[in-house]
């Protein structure tokens, strides 16, 4: 198998300090939480911002402050959101990408979100991937339901996404695909020779889809944005999530990916700021 690519999803738009206090939520605590999972090994950081009311952002600055921030400290790969939080504008969600990070997430379509509805219509999809295009952003298809992979391959069979494919499969959503094995293998076989997947499980999810992704050969995606506890009861940290992953796989005798190796295993260059 390939060395585990770990990625750590540090802030999301949904938990709030009243959640966690472990939540980071400004430009220093969201670049001590990269660093702290870089340590545990993480080789992916998965980033939203909060403004400065810890309200969820999709400010091209806020994002500018952030990345050149963990950049200079750190030898991550930088992923942006371009989900942002449901209710935002295309044009919102789209600001960090003008930034050319490494990578960016492209929910290929719309899903019901909990008690909310993510709007992503087949004209938005060709919007968001022009943009990814025009800004040479590598893009993680985050697949909600079976169907949005047939529409991440349409894209590609349209031209755009030329290169190597990845996608993460998120996976105990409520309203959207449950998070069983059955379903994460239906998922896996529905990819294109030579595609990488990564699985993120929500909540009580997380472990054991992050289990399957290891002995299955996928990679794995932990963090406060999908799952606040270490177990019941017992609030966790980004670095305790990351750190429980490789020391599971390293036990199972599967070795844990720098992010250089992640560059190769992705087919990734480094980013370059406007």
């Amino acid at each position: 198998m390939q060395k585990l690519i770990i990625t750590a999803a540090l802030v999301g738009a949904e938990v709030t300090k009243e959640d966690t206090p472990h939540l980071p939520t400004t430009t220093e605590e969201i670049v001590k939480a990269a660093e702290e999972v870089r340590k545990a090994g993480a080789s992916i950081v998965h980033i939203h911002v909060r403004d400065k009311n810890g309200r969820p952002s999709q400010d091209r600055e806020l994002y500018r402050e952030v990345i050149e921030r963990i950049e200079k400290q750190t030898d991550l790969v930088v992923q942006v959101s371009t989900g942002g939080a449901v209710g935002m504008s295309a044009e919102e969600r789209l600001e960090p990408i003008s930034l050319r990070p490494e990578m960016a997430t492209l929910t290929t379509g719309t899903v019901n979100f909990g008690n909310d509805v993510f709007m992503n219509d087949p004209q938005q999809l060709v919007r968001f991937a022009e943009e990814f295009e025009q800004f040479g952003v590598r893009p993680e298809f985050e697949i909600f339901d079976v169907g949005m992979i047939a529409n991440a391959l349409h894209l590609v069979k349209k031209g755009y996404f030329t290169g190597h494919l990845h996608f993460d499969f998120v996976m105990g959503v409520p309203g959207a695909l449950p998070a069983t094995a059955e379903n994460l293998l239906h998922l896996i076989r529905q990819l294109p020779e030579g595609a990488t997947w990564t699985v993120a499980g929500i909540g009580k999810h997380q472990l054991p889809m992050a289990v399957l992704g290891i002995v299955l050969g996928g990679h794995v995606r932990v963090g406060l944005e999908d799952n606040i506890y270490y177990r019941k009861g017992e609030l966790a940290t980004n670095a305790q999530l990351v750190e429980r992953v490789a020391r599971i796989s390293m036990e199972l005798d599967r070795g844990i990916a720098t992010p250089d190796e992640t560059r190769r295993i992705l087919n990734l260059t480094k980013s370059k700021f406007y």
